[in-house]
């Protein structure tokens, strides 16, 4: 029972003798094992790192959209204040603008002061105002109504402005209304031609 190989494997680790290639099929080498999982870890934190840095760059930008755009709806609104004095503008004649009724001229002023501050103050929050006339048709800003034969500009131009257009910041607020020129007709040569003479 006293043998010495006994007590001698008893006390050595397993694979203690073996090559370390041997050693690693049997375990993992503790140092590379704690390298990889520090790798590991790195990768991760480098990754987070850059989710959070992507993150902080895309709230600002919404945080600078929301503070340029936010004011959309309300604009919208007040743009249908706006079409209203300026249509109450046009409809008043030179003759009652030459009134010599001091109140009725007084309107008149008033009302084209307050027009051209609601003007000043859209302007002042980023909304302004386009007139495309005589520019080609985009459907990105112009809202076509019908199309006018008109041979004096290319097909495709704006030809008359119905309704101007707005725009908030490089967004369309709301697009401008236009009649759209096409090629007018052609008289074809049977039009020109006389009926034959009866023989």
């Amino acid at each position: 029972m006293n043998d010495p190989t006994a007590r001698k494997s008893a006390a050595e680790p397993e694979g203690a003798g073996l090559a370390p290639e041997q050693q690693s099929a049997g375990q993992l080498d503790p140092l590379a094992e704690a390298q990889r999982q520090a790798a590991d870890f790195k990768d991760k934190l480098l990754r987070t790192l850059a989710e959070m840095e992507n993150l902080r760059k895309r709230t600002e930008r919404e945080v600078i959209d929301t503070r340029s755009y936010a004011i959309a709806s309300f604009a919208r609104d007040v743009l249908a204040v706006a079409d209203n004095m300026h249509r109450a503008l046009d409809a008043i004649g030179d003759e009652l603008r030459q009134a010599s009724d001091s109140n009725v001229k007084a309107l008149v002023e008033g009302v084209d002061l307050t027009e051209r501050e609601l003007m000043k103050i859209l302007e002042r929050n980023g909304v302004r105002k386009f007139s495309p006339q005589g520019e080609k048709f985009d459907p990105n800003m112009h809202q076509a109504m019908y199309e006018v034969p008109n041979s004096d500009v290319p097909p495709g131009t704006v030809a008359q402005v119905i309704q101007s257009g707005y725009m908030l910041g490089e967004r369309v607020l709301r697009p401008a209304l236009v009649a759209i020129a096409k090629a007018a007709p052609r008289a074809s040569a049977n039009d020109n031609s006389q009926p034959d003479a009866a023989d």
